[in-house]
């Protein structure tokens, strides 16, 4: 073909794609919803995208769920079923072109919609995108469409019964295909939720639009070879090794329909201002929105990206693999053209928890019925699913699970990733790293407090004492308060001090403990590479105001003091500092700090050195250039704000004075 014909074929080509883009119809289905409980009388407006609590709280018919104990007076929404409806016109245009369909891309989770009562859909995944053809039941002039949520507590409940004496470890959620975060977990409230999350639309056209080709521009290697030591683990880009730096990513919100564009950019800025390159997408939320996706590829933060399983292990009936085949397609289809994902992962620690956390005895599983569930597990997770990714996405790596071996294990050190969590749920010292860093630390942290200000948005002046029944309710790790005070005692305060100390201090005292943590141990892995190659916290973001391992606070998205700690860990223009001198061994004078604003800087001065110098403005809700910093005697340091100040109350902590106070 000559040169004349292929640009005149291009050219028809490409008129053709936009004559068919041009005269298909899209219409967001977004406006005009109502909702109830399912056979009740009155209707409310509802919001779409939302969720039931969400919707019930804009109409005032409950309390925040964030607020004080609001948590546990709430959970007779999830044992509801809920019914959501509106009208929209079908046009003359659209009822002539061959095909209409209705197109869900999230529907939160077991719905029947009904299109001018008839049933149309029956969906059964948060994560599938759903699509009826309605051109029968599409009429001219209003269409009424009902979705009918039912309960899925309820629903997974009656599957866990109908499936005994067999069981399922180790929650009933894992029969369901909806965010696992949802049914509560150690740093998460339980808010089994459900309704429109994302905008529904009807599509009409006369052809499909051709789908965009899939090009990945770079080539992406996850090498695992054994070498001397063990089994290395580190990926290469572009044919070079990538020393991974960065964190656990979690839904930002509870409630997914409020995470903004603003809110995504602000999250994703916390990592990229803190100089990480991956984010992991950890396995119990979702597949998170485009969005996400394309500020990681802007900023170039690579993405390990786990597929929606989270310590439990599966079903194996054909109807459950069936809808999780739908599920992956859908999403790797979706996400593939993202250039930031280097990684797709079957679960999180759905392997090393049927090998090690005790489910055989506890949940008294028999050798049949383990059987049967390994065999299950195997069949998804080595099997099915790598072989769905590689037909519609050939060119990332496979891991079938974070990680393959419990921290216990010597080979957590030596080969694979790790989720090294002898620190915290051990109990083990922090100097410990030392002799146990893996190949690649995929999970580790220390818990904090929440910053002051979110605890008091959330209490009562009554509940803001240790360890009022609010205060607890913000706090889900099994015996936190506890393992908290046991590394405080070792590191900063005698544990007898500790029950008289008021809420503020102590969540200065724990943030303090975090930034000590999580700065040597990152400097600790870091000077171990190449042996290790990889360093991702526990964990970037919260979903609600809690004590976690977060090192940034639910609210506002504001820096903890761990993320000081790690954007300075994370350089690469210099060598991490380990100092491993425990704060509770240290001589400290009294610095007497002075310090002054001028504009939006504070000038900070200390007489002696000063430790943990952290500076707390009311009100205020902007970032600070530094924070939790070391100050030398005679030294001054200028912090900047990243707003405007107007008479601010400013308070200024140390090491120093904080202890003396106890």
């Amino acid at each position: 073909m000559n040169s004349d014909k292929k640009l005149f074929w291009l050219i028809f080509l490409y008129l053709s794609n936009f004559s068919l883009a041009a005269f298909a119809q899209n219409v967001d289905l977004k406006n005009n919803w109502s909702y109830r409980e399912e056979k009740t009388q009155k209707w409310f407006p509802a919001t779409v995208p939302g969720e039931i609590h969400t919707d019930l709280l804009n109409n005032k018919l409950i309390p925040d769920p964030f607020y004080r104990d609001s948590e546990k007076k709430l959970l007779w929404i999830e044992r509801k079923n809920w019914e959501y409806k509106t009208t929209f016109k079908a046009t003359a245009a659209m009822l002539k072109k061959k095909n209409t369909e209705l197109v869900f891309d999230g529907l939160d989770t077991y719905a029947s919609v009904y299109l001018n009562n008839q049933l149309v859909l029956k969906a059964d995944n948060m994560f599938r995108q759903w699509r009826v053809d309605v051109k029968k039941v599409l009429k001219s002039g209003n269409n009424n469409l009902v979705i009918v949520f039912k309960s899925a507590q309820n629903v997974v409940d009656s599957l866990a019964k109908k499936d005994l004496p067999f069981k399922i470890p180790d929650n009933p959620r894992a029969y369901v295909r909806k965010a696992q975060y949802h049914f509560g977990w150690d740093w998460g409230p339980k808010f089994t939720t459900c309704g429109i999350w994302k905008t529904p639309r009807l599509e009409t056209y006369d052809e499909k639009t051709p789908e965009k080709p899939y090009i990945l521009n770079r080539k992406i290697e996850l090498i695992q070879e054994p070498d001397s030591l063990g089994r290395s683990f580190y990926f290469k880009i572009d044919g070079k090794p990538v020393y991974m730096k960065g964190a656990n990513y979690i839904p930002s919100d509870v409630f997914l329909s409020r995470v903004t564009k603003k809110e995504y950019e602000k999250v994703v800025s916390l990592a990229k201002d803190a100089n990480m390159n991956m984010l992991r997408v950890w396995g119990g939320g979702i597949y998170e929105d485009d969005y996400f996706y394309d500020l990681c590829d802007k900023y170039g933060i690579n993405v390990w990206q786990d597929f929606m399983f989270a310590g439990t292990m599966v079903p194996g009936d054909k109807a459950f693999f069936d809808n999780v085949k739908e599920e992956v397609q859908y999403q790797v289809k979706r996400l593939r053209h993202h250039p930031s994902i280097v990684l797709w992962c079957g679960n999180n620690e759905s392997d090393e928890a049927f090998k090690n956390w005790g489910w055989m005895k506890s949940m008294k599983l028999s050798k049949q019925d383990s059987t049967r569930l390994w065999h299950d597990y195997v069949r998804l997770f080595h099997d099915s699913i790598p072989k769905w990714v590689k037909e519609v996405d050939d060119k990332r790596p496979y891991l079938s699970s974070s990680p393959l071996h419990h921290w216990s294990k010597q080979k957590s050190i030596t080969e694979g990733d790790s989720h090294y969590w002898g620190l915290w749920w051990g109990l083990e010292d922090i100097e410990a790293v030392q002799k146990k860093t893996g190949r690649f630390v995929s999970e580790y942290g220390m818990l904090s407090m929440p910053n002051y200000s979110s605890t008091e948005n959330f209490t009562l002046p009554e509940d803001r004492h240790l360890y009022s029944d609010v205060i607890n309710a913000h706090q889900k790790s099994g015996k936190g308060f506890i393992k908290l005070n046991s590394y405080l005692n070792r590191y900063f305060i005698d544990s007898t001090k500790i029950k008289k100390m008021n809420v503020e201090d102590y969540t200065y005292l724990t943030q303090c403990l975090q930034y000590y943590s999580i700065k040597n141990i990152v400097g600790i892995h870091r000077s171990k590479a190449p042996y290790n190659m990889g360093t991702l916290v526990w964990q970037l973001n919260d979903c609600w105001p809690v004590a976690s391992w977060s090192i940034t606070d639910y609210d506002n998205r504001q820096p903890k003091a761990a993320w000081y700690a790690i954007r300075e860990a994370y350089r690469d223009d210099k060598t991490p500092e380990i100092d491993l001198t425990r704060p509770i061994n240290l001589k400290l004078e009294d610095p007497k700090i002075s310090w002054q604003i001028k504009g939006n800087k504070v000038f900070l001065k200390a007489q002696k050195t000063a430790k943990y110098v952290y500076i707390s403005m009311k009100d205020y809700t902007g970032k600070w250039s530094d924070n939790y910093i070391d100050l030398a005697a005679g030294e001054e340091k200028i912090i900047s704000f990243e707003g405007k100040i107007v008479n601010p109350e400013i308070k200024v902590f140390s090491l120093y004075e904080v202890l003396g106070r106890y």
